[in-house]
């Protein structure tokens, strides 16, 4: 399905995770008629880019409001206060699609009545397109509802289906929060830098780099991880020698492996 044929859009959000969403939408050829965006105080710039494309914008939800997708991109915090007054959008047609972590499909039914959902994830890098989104669709989602939800979540990267609404929350913990434990690989590498002897301001450059270098190495191989991995580490050459360190017992998988759980504990809270 083409974006431009996803019928009529509310997006509730205009913040990064929404904006980017919206910029990507408008500049993939949804048509900015269609498109409604509810929030109370939107970036001068967000604004603008509404006015050019000739979007809706409004502070609150107008009486008679209707919607084939219902976007949802508010702070999980914000949603009981949000989500009360949106009830009246959502029809038999309607498909509600919610991107605050851990706010489960039941929680969501319980303020928006019985419809077909979504519950996304995306992450930060869709701000340029780069990002990934984890994605489960409850059994009243129709293919056709599915397919349009697909086009609008796929203009900030690939889309992945979970066949579990609590695969989500795994994928939160993977990649919804996945980009701050990238950059603060990139503030240890720095800090070990300075610590080796490097001026403060190279160190950063050099992890900087070198972490985003690799990211597009690992974007543009077809080779996984592993096999890219073992392309730069000699026998008992340097690499080997921080390799052994980090791939200890008691080095980054078992550290990982709390991160996440925690990550996901943490999401599984936020619906409860």
């Amino acid at each position: 399905m083409a974006l431009g044929q996803s019928g009529s859009i509310i997006l509730v959000g205009a913040g990064n995770m929404g904006g980017a969403m919206l910029s990507g939408w408008l500049k993939k050829g949804v048509p900015g008629a269609s498109v409604t965006v509810i929030d109370p105080s939107p970036s001068d710039a967000m604004k603008t880019m509404m006015s050019e494309a000739g979007a809706h914008h409004l502070a609150a939800l107008p009486d008679g409001a209707s919607a084939d997708i219902l976007f949802l991109a508010v702070k999980p915090q914000l949603m009981d206060a949000v989500l009360p007054p949106l009830k009246p959008v959502v029809g038999s047609n309607t498909v509600v699609v919610s991107v605050a972590a851990g706010k489960t499909l039941a929680y969501l039914e319980k303020h928006l009545g019985e419809a077909a959902m979504v519950r996304a994830m995306p992450n930060t890098p869709a701000m340029i397109g780069r990002g990934v989104t984890g994605a489960y669709a409850n059994p009243k989602v129709t293919d056709a509802q599915r397919e349009a939800v697909q086009s609008l979540l796929k203009v900030s990267g690939p889309v992945e289906w979970v066949s579990s609404e609590a695969d989500i929350d795994a994928v939160t913990a993977v990649s919804g929060s996945g980009p701050a434990y990238v950059f603060y690989l990139v503030e240890c590498m720095a800090e070990a830098g300075r610590k080796a002897g490097l001026p403060a301001d190279l160190a950063m450059r050099l992890a900087r780099e070198t972490v985003s270098g690799a990211g597009e190495l690992l974007h543009q191989s077809p080779d996984d991880a592993s096999r890219l991995r073992q392309n730069v580490t000699s026998p008992n050459g340097t690499t080997a020698a921080a390799l052994a360190v980090l791939m200890a017992d008691d080095g980054m998988q078992p550290l990982f492996d709390k991160a996440i759980a925690a990550a996901r504990s943490r999401a599984e809270e936020l619906g409860a």
